[in-house]
């Protein structure tokens, strides 16, 4: 796992009571009247600009620890709660990768009106809950061996949020556990490291969820990058679009409140902005890597896909100023115009502007000529961290075993 001790200052502290989860949970599923627990890709250059693949990570690799023991096909889970959707991950560890058996994602928006209330609105929670029955009904299917359910920033800021984990945890059987900014932040390094475009300049990780954004300065080199510095803002695509409004009016008012999402973004971002300029202005190239549903779908805008391919996106490498420029054009469409767009639809359409208002106000403090693009996150974070440590769990056991049997002789 990456090196993470972040000095205390960069994160919030209005975390409401929520304890640190460093941890790697152990979380089985159990179904609420049980108390048993139930027994690659496209290279990554872009080829419409003629840039050559990555040769370090044109494959993908979710390494485990080495070792296999007897219960290693068995399926592990990883579940995100977010503020804008729910996301379930299923997987079986395949040699130093791990293969999807199952997936599930879905719209739930349990953050929306939260930055004007500070709590879940009851429409919200039943929508989300619908989602997690969907959830635990995989999970029931899939015989998961060991899995971890986290909850995000909506559940960290909500004054009901605790009340909120509990009724999931009775109506789903699903124990989800609300993690702090900095853990949000080392399980996404963790999941997308490995589409980071090679070489020797400094890097910066973000993602853009729904209730906060994460930044994230990593060390270059290593197997697992070390984190130097980050910082998480409660500015994702929801809280802003709630804080700030919706980009409608006219287009001179669309463009206005869309420089005032980025004024916003900006002042939070500020600190952060300070304390990694050296590093951006060091000569070297620097690199940056994306993973959040602004980035993949302003992936596929650039594409020009006619629908959303995570085989073409996840891993894509773009020109930053590509981003832009759509990000440009999209804040002075209207929402209609915006709905009609392949790749974001009504669904994404009064969203998306938040999103771009996040990405320029990075791009402004860590100005990469190029962007990586990365459909993962979290969950494979998750999943990866599980894998490894039931693998050291398991190496551990056999060798108190064979101890023993010694002994015994």
């Amino acid at each position: 796992m990456a090196d993470f001790s972040p000095p205390d200052n960069n994160n919030r502290a209005d975390q409401r009571g929520v304890e640190k989860s460093g941890k790697v949970a152990d979380f089985r599923y159990r179904p609420p009247s049980q108390s048993k627990t139930p027994s690659a890709k496209r290279s990554l250059g872009d080829a419409r600009n003629g840039q050559k693949p990555n040769s370090t990570s044109t494959k993908p690799s979710f390494q485990a620890a080495r070792g296999k023991p007897a219960h290693r096909r068995q399926a592990y889970a990883a579940l995100d709660l977010g503020t804008n959707n729910c996301r379930l991950l299923i997987a079986r560890p395949s040699g130093e990768n791990f293969t999807v058996i199952d997936a599930f994602s879905r719209v739930v928006r349990l953050g929306e009106g939260l930055a004007m209330s500070g709590r879940l609105s009851d429409e919200a929670m039943e929508r989300t809950l619908g989602a997690l029955k969907v959830c635990a009904e995989k999970l029931r299917r899939r015989n998961v061996h060991l899995a971890r359910s986290v909850a995000t920033e909506a559940c960290r800021r909500a004054s009901n949020g605790p009340a909120f984990i509990e009724q999931v945890r009775k109506e789903t059987g699903i124990v989800l556990d609300i993690i702090t900014a900095e853990e949000e932040a080392r399980l996404a390094v963790l999941g997308c490291h490995i589409l980071l475009e090679g070489g020797e300049g400094q890097a910066v990780i973000f993602d853009i969820g729904g209730g906060s954004t994460e930044l994230i300065l990593i060390e270059p080199g290593g197997k697992i990058p070390r984190i130097i510095d980050w910082q998480s803002v409660p500015w994702g695509v929801v809280s802003l679009t709630d804080t700030v409004g919706r980009c409608t009016g006219t287009r001179e008012e669309r463009l206005e409140r869309y420089a005032e999402m980025r004024r916003v973004v900006a002042g939070s971002f500020a600190p952060f902005a300070k304390r990694i300029a050296k590093h951006a202005n060091q000569g070297e190239e620097i690199r940056l890597l994306g993973t959040s549903g602004t980035v993949t779908t302003l992936a596929s805008l650039h594409l020009e896909l006619p629908h959303y391919d995570r085989r073409e996106v996840d891993g894509l490498i773009v020109p930053s100023q590509a981003m832009r420029d759509i990000s440009t054009r999209l804040s002075g469409m209207s929402l209609e115009e915006r709905g009609e767009l392949p790749c974001i639809g009504p669904d994404r359409a009064d969203l998306v502007v938040a999103g771009c208002a996040i990405l320029d106000s990075i791009l402004d403090i860590w100005p990469a000529e190029r962007l990586g693009v990365a459909d993962r996150g979290i969950r494979e974070g998750i999943l990866r961290s599980l894998m490894a440590a039931d693998a050291e769990g398991e190496r551990h056991r056999m060798e108190m075993r064979g101890l023993e049997i010694r002994n015994a002789k």
